[in-house]
Parts: structure tokens; C-alpha cells; sequence
């Protein structure tokens, strides 16, 4: 079946792209959603139309997310989990987890379904990809780590011990300088 796409469609095509597809995909799919319609000879006519229009829209939409794009690129994600000791998780961190955790860290309104990832099942780095236009996929870093293990403890313990000793020495040492000179 030959369709004329009216809308973006993920990884088929863009706005005005005459496509081949299955017919239970077209049929079940496409026309119902309003993604595409029947590439007759009447709806080809229009093609340059829709893709004028699409191009105009799909620009604007990019421009509007680029900021967030450029807040959600090289993000770092920790998570921790039960695994066992050949590094696997005893469940998976699965894209809800990313998109919920990603929310919370950028307090942006991204959906599960915006997260390409495979649900992820073993300890160490893995790269997770953020739709957020079909133009716009910024690339996202999701750390997990065993239970106990975690970098909190290393990031806790260094980060406060160095910045409380030289703050809590330079206060105790200014204050006394402050009251002598009033005192003066």
C-alpha cells in the first residue's frame, strides 16, 4: 500500500514522503492515527503544500526545543540497583525510571516514551538517546550501580570534608579580625 504521509512518523518518514508500507500497518495504523493518507493521484497534487507547511512547522518546533536539547545533552544519570556478582540486576532500569529521573533533575515534561533505551540489566554505563523532535535526539548518560557501591558515598564524603575545612577555618580567622578592628 502506498501512503502519503501528513504527519512526522518515527522512523517511516517526514511530512510529504510517499511511502511503501504494509497494508495491515496502513490500514490498522496510519490512516486511523491521521498520519497518512492514501497516495492517490488527487492527494499527490497537494504534496509540495504539505511540505512547504511541514517544513515552516517542523523548524519552529526544532527552534523551540533546542534549549532543551542543549539541557538534556551529556546529562549524567546515577542509578543503583540490586545486582549479582557477575554485574547483573536483579530487575532493570527501564525507561520510565530515566524519563522520571531526568524530569526531576531538569524539571522538564519528557514522556517514557521519548527514551530509546533497551531496559537496562547490567551494572556500568550505558547511553540512552531523548526524542524529542525527529530531528532532535540528545544523548543522555545513565550510570547504574550496585547497591552500596554507589558513588554517593564517594561524592558525599570528599565533597563536604573539603569545602567545610577551608570555610570553617576562614570565618573562624575573619571573625576575629572583625571584632578587633571594632573594637579599636
Amino acid at each position: 500500500m502506498k501512503v502519503l504521509l501528513i504527519k512526522d512518523v518515527y522512523k517511516l518518514g517526514h511530512t510529504g514522503d510517499v511511502k511503501k508500507v504494509a497494508d495491515g500497518y496502513g490500514r490498522n495504523y496510519l490512516l486511523p492515527q491521521g498520519l497518512a493518507v492514501l497516495a492517490t493521484p488527487g492527494a499527490l497534487k497537494s504534496v509540495e503544500k504539505i511540505r512547504a507547511k511541514a517544513a515552516v512547522t517542523r523548524a519552529a518546533l526544532n527552534q523551540e526545543m533546542s534549549g532543551l536539547a542543549q539541557l538534556v545533552e551529556g546529562v549524567e544519570l546515577i542509578f543503583t540497583s540490586k545486582a549479582g556478582e557477575t554485574g547483573k540486576l536483579y530487575g532493570s532500569i527501564t525507561s520510565q525510571m530515566i524519563a522520571d529521573e531526568l524530569n526531576k533533575k531538569l524539571g522538564s515534561q519528557i514522556d517514557r516514551r521519548q527514551v530509546e533505551v533497551e531496559p537496562i540489566r547490567n551494572l556500568g554505563e550505558h547511553p540512552a538517546h531523548i526524542r524529542l523532535t525527529i530531528d532532535l535526539t540528545p544523548k543522555v548518560k545513565v550510570m547504574v550501580y550496585r547497591e552500596g557501591e554507589a558513588p554517593e558515598p564517594a561524592k558525599a564524603t570528599p565533597a563536604p570534608a573539603a569545602p567545610e575545612a577551608p570555610v570553617a577555618e576562614e570565618p573562624a580567622s575573619e571573625a576575629p579580625a572583625a571584632e578587633e578592628t571594632s573594637a579599636e
